[in-house]
């Protein structure tokens, strides 16, 4: 079950990448992108946690905003070492 969810999250991860890519292609500013998709992952990550009628208490705030300092630090790491590997 837990490569499943790997696998779930590896492949919708590409499919939001290669949206992200065919919008850029279509002359839509990266900056504009990356914003638009952090909106939109923001929007979900608080429909996901509180419902469509729901908010965010300072809390909850805290926890998605720790969660995707998390998935920052990790994907620069893994970004680092593959840049190091890379050179050697």
């Amino acid at each position: 079950m837990a490569e499943d969810r790997h696998e779930q999250h590896q492949a919708c991860m590409e499919r939001f990448i290669e949206l992200a890519n065919s919008m850029k292609n279509e002359g839509i500013g990266v900056d504009v992108v990356s914003w638009s998709l952090m909106s939109a992952s923001a929007l979900h990550a608080i429909y996901s946690v509180a419902g469509n009628d729901g908010g965010l208490t300072e809390s909850g705030i805290e926890k998605i905003t720790d969660a995707y300092k998390q998935n920052l630090t990790k994907i620069q790491a893994l970004k680092q070492r593959q840049a190091q590997a890379g050179q050697q």
